[in-house]
This record gives C-alpha cells, structure tokens and sequence, in this order.
C-alpha cells in the first residue's frame, strides 16, 4: 500500500496540516517538528501526492520530467510536445536531467518531496529504474517514453522501431544491397534489441558493431571494418549521429555513397536533410510522443485508468540520396 500523509503524521506525531506545511513550505513549523517531520519523510519513502499537497495550497498542478541530458539530439522535440500538452492543460513542468549519472538520480530523489508534483514523465530509466519504481508503488503516477513495453509495470508511449528497421532492411536489399554494416547503440537499451531484430529478419549479416550512439562511435566502426578488408555494401545505423559518422569516415577513405556503399539512418532529427549526401533515415514522430505521453498522465491524473498496454506511434522511411529508390 502506498505511504499516506496520515502514515507521515501518525509517525512523527503531528497533525497532517503540519506535515502539508512543512512538504510545502507554508505556514508556521518550529525547526526541530520540520526536521522531524522531514526525517519520517524520509525513512518512510513518502511521495507527495496532489491532494496532500492541496492541504495547503491546491493541486500542485505541475508534472516533473525525468530525461537524460538534453544534448541528445532529439530531445527538444520530445520536450516541446510535452510542454504544448501540459501548459494547454495548465500545468507547470519541472524538468530533471540525469546529466552527472548517480550524482544526479540522488539529487532528484531528494527533491520529489519538496517539489511535490503530481506525476512523472520519464525517458530512458535504466540507469533510475529502481529509484522509479520505488515512487510508482508508493503512488507516484509514472509514464515512460521511448521505451516500447520493455517495463511493462508503467505505462508507456514508444515508436515501431522493430517495423522501422524492418523497413530500412527491405529498401536495402531493393536496392541490390546484400552485405550491410550494423551500427547498433548499448546493447542494454531495449530500442536497439528492437531495430537489430527487425533488420536481422529481414536482411542477416554478421557485420555487426556496437555503438553508443554517438557521431564518433559510427566513424570508428565504419574505419575498423574498412581496415579488416572485409567487404559490405551498406550501412545501418540505429541512429542519426551514428550514420552521420559512417558518411565521413566513407567520404575520407574516398568510398562513394550511395555508388559504392548507401547508408541509412534512424530517428530523422533536423541535421539528416543535410548530411553530405543528405541522409535516408527512419523517422520517429518525437514531438507526438511528448504530447502523447504528458496526454496519458494527465488523463490518469484526472481520474482515467492508466493503459495495460504501450501506446506505439508508428515509424516511416525517408528517403534521400544516401540511400535512394532502386
């Protein structure tokens, strides 16, 4: 059962007002109460909820988001849905990013209690899963993006990224492509099982290289397999940035693309339509899963049941000239 405001009060002996006072900030609380208030807090992993916030000043009307750091290359329109959805709504949001690892999660936990929002958004939780799931049987309404019923204890809003990559491997081997290079992200992030799954169904190979995402990480494993002597004629990327370090590390070793090797990408951010040659991708709908996934925790805030199962946004193949039509 989650912990109550009564279970706080009960504990500390006090009344609940005073709890509200002290979570909220308000109101007249001798400092040795509030410690003592603030330590059963702790010890009893309490959560806020909207109505123990509301004891003193209403619904908090505010959503907290969990994301990884913002430099990820399509986080802003993942963001922009979700701020459109919740200022519609009249909600505040209060974002948190996990760019220092561990130093940020504890900084976080820390801070659920004092800002007492009313739910959470979260991308990518493998590195906070447990500190996430914690909240979420003790009441915190929780909804992933991106993470397509890998946790299937939250409800979730993620894309067809097994279908996508399907698709990529199709528009290869209609373009006479046999032999490609996989470029995955960390193996541990349930997206990459799902796209090197759909491509392998499609399109086998062996040539597989391990990523993590990054533009850097694309270049090097397109400059080791060049090295080995061993023969491919495509690339898959698992994402942009990945495929836009496989064009340059193909530009400098004088390969042609798409003549001598075609490569595509996955995620469509702004930067593909201006790779050299402009990239062909699969497109995520970002934007739609942000407003997707704040719509589901506010319907749920608002008293609807949480979905049993993901909402998944479906894929679509773009193609530009590093990968063209046959």
């Amino acid at each position: 059962m989650p912990v109550t405001i009564a279970d706080v009060a009960r504990e500390a002996g006090v009344s609940k007002t005073t709890v509200s006072r002290v979570i909220n900030t308000k109101g007249e609380v001798d400092v040795g109460t509030a410690t003592r208030v603030r330590e059963v807090i702790a010890s009893l992993g309490y959560v806020p909820s909207s109505g123990a916030v509301g004891l003193a000043r209403g619904s908090s009307r505010t959503v907290g988001m969990l994301t990884p750091p913002l430099t990820w290359p399509w986080m802003g329109a993942v963001l922009q849905g979700v701020v459109d959805t919740v200022e519609a709504a009249g909600y505040g949001l209060l974002l948190f990013t996990c760019n220092r690892g561990a130093e940020s999660v504890e900084h976080f936990t820390s801070q659920v209690s004092a800002r007492a929002f009313d739910g959470l958004l979260v991308i990518e939780p493998e590195n906070t899963l447990g500190t996430i799931t914690a909240m979420h049987r003790k009441g915190l309404p929780v909804v992933l993006i991106d993470d397509r019923g890998h946790h299937p204890e939250f409800p979730s809003v993620a894309t067809t990224n097994r279908e996508g990559a399907a698709s990529a491997a199709r528009h290869l081997l209609a373009a006479g492509r046999s032999r490609p290079l996989i470029i995955t992200g960390r193996r541990h992030f349930g997206c990459v099982a799902d796209r090197l799954k759909g491509f392998l169904e499609v399109l086998p190979t062996e040539l597989i290289a391990e990523g993590d995402f990054t533009e850097l990480s694309g270049r090097l494993a397109v400059e080791r397999q060049l090295a080995t002597g061993r023969h491919f004629d495509s690339v898959f990327a698992h994402n942009d940035l990945s495929a836009a370090g496989a064009l340059r590390a193909l530009r400098s070793a004088g390969r042609s693309v798409p003549d001598d090797i075609a490569v595509v990408g996955f995620d469509d951010i702004p930067m593909a339509e201006h790779t050299e040659p402009p990239l062909t991708t699969v497109r995520q709908p970002m934007r739609e899963m942000g407003e997707r996934a704040a719509g589901m925790l506010l319907a749920h805030l608002g008293g609807e049941a949480a979905p049993d199962e993901p909402v998944v946004l479906p894929t679509e193949l773009i193609v530009r000239r590093s990968a063209p039509m046959p």
